[in-house]
């Protein structure tokens, strides 16, 4: 006799300061991903808007306020501006590797050295090694960390200067937290070319999109992610592919913002399931 199917229990957190737009508040709906249908629970909640942290998939669930639009890049027909192609051909020397979900000492010092430019006080900045460590081995479906290193030199390998980690689902990469060297003497775009290597994964894996969470409009640090075409947004009548006229002038406004690319996911993309009450 087959198992019964058992429907996942639906949590809310309590309402707290929206961490994007100033004077609102967010609240999220989660439920744990465990047992072994995780990852097709995973697959099918990625697909209506959730994101996953650690064991938990969530999704945000304000009453009042719907900025926040679930977003992915067409990866097959995708097509590089000319400051991507640049970014690509800068970074071309980086040497990428697929790593099991562990994290190590020279991650989370790269880590730091984001947070610490990138988001001072922010609701990461006090993450010690223990808590990057949950992040990243704390997953129940089909996960890696890619990391990305300069060449190498006698040897040995390279510096490293960015890394993500990354669900593989079934239509798609999702890039669940990238971050990268702020400081870099030499290069630029590093986040830029984090993402364009995973949409050019999932193009030789023949997976159709690549998912970068949460486009908040009104958030100039959300921008960025509109700069990928051609993009899909989830709305009520699901997956719709962004207006070519609408996604032209929200990539103005991300760049007259003059805001460097963010790291996908954020602090904003975790949650923290301390108060389980039924949705």
């Amino acid at each position: 006799m087959t198992a019964p199917v058992r429907f996942p229990r639906f949590f809310v957190t309590s309402p707290m300061p929206c961490p994007y737009l100033a004077g609102r508040t967010e609240r999220k709906v989660f439920t744990e991903l465990k047992g072994p249908n995780a990852d097709d629970l995973n697959d099918a909640l990625g697909r209506i808007g959730f994101r996953r942290s650690q064991t938990v998939a969530y999704r945000p669930s304000c009453i009042e306020c719907s900025a926040c639009v679930s977003v992915r890049v067409v990866a097959g027909e995708f097509v590089a501006s000319a400051s991507q192609r640049k970014t690509a051909r800068q970074n071309a020397d980086l040497v990428a590797t697929v790593c099991k979900p562990w994290s190590t000492p020279e991650q989370y010092e790269l880590l730091q050295r984001y947070l610490s430019v990138r988001h001072p006080g922010g609701g990461m900045a006090a993450m010690d090694e223990m808590d990057f460590a949950d992040m990243v081995e704390h997953t129940p479906v089909r996960s890696h960390v890619i990391e990305y290193r300069e060449p190498s030199v006698d040897g040995r390998p390279g510096r490293l200067v960015g890394a993500c980690l990354t669900d593989q689902q079934g239509d798609g990469l999702s890039m669940i937290y990238s971050f990268y060297d702020p400081h870099h003497e030499a290069r630029t775009g590093l986040g830029t070319y984090i993402i364009l290597d995973h949409i050019a994964r999932a193009q030789s894996e023949g997976l159709p999109f690549v998912y970068l969470g949460y486009w908040v409009e009104g958030s100039a640090r959300m921008q960025y992610k509109v700069r990928f075409r051609p993009m899909e947004k989830l709305g009520r009548d699901g997956w719709v592919r962004f207006d070519p006229a609408e996604q032209s002038v929200a990539i103005d406004r991300a760049v007259a913002s003059h805001r460097p690319v963010d790291v996908v996911g954020g602090s904003k993309d975790l949650v923290e399931p301390t108060d389980r009450r039924r949705a």
